[in-house]
């Protein structure tokens, strides 16, 4: 296949508004867009980037969470249909582009350092 006919399938599956600018580390809502037969609703998943992949169309994030003391790992692709929004709640400065050592943390380890605003 030519590369720009792969260029061009790319652009198309692309979001024409993207979300808001966020980076590995932050806290965030990711708000998604849930069917339950012909009805439609909004749900939040709120918790901290670990690790951005990939790129045009096919970028994901992955967020996590603890819940009732369980950690919880949700990867969402960047330009889903079904992302109907992103809240930038807390940045953190942070020194790596993927923090999976989070996952061995818990408590108020697994917590990390706010910048001022």
């Amino acid at each position: 296949m030519s590369t720009s006919i792969l260029k061009a399938i790319d652009l198309e599956n692309r979001k024409k508004e993207p979300l808001a600018g966020f980076a590995v580390g932050d806290s965030v809502k990711v708000l998604i867009k849930i069917k339950e037969g012909d009805k439609e609703r909004l749900q939040a998943f709120a918790g901290t980037v670990i690790a951005r992949k990939g790129s045009g169309a096919t970028e994901t994030f992955t967020v996590r969470q603890i819940c009732f003391g369980e950690g919880v790992e949700r990867v969402f692709p960047l330009h889903s249909p079904n992302l109907a929004g992103l809240e930038v709640e807390d940045r953190v400065k942070r020194k790596r582009a993927k923090l999976y050592y989070l996952r061995k943390r818990t408590g108020k380890t697994a917590n990390l350092e706010t910048q001022p605003a």
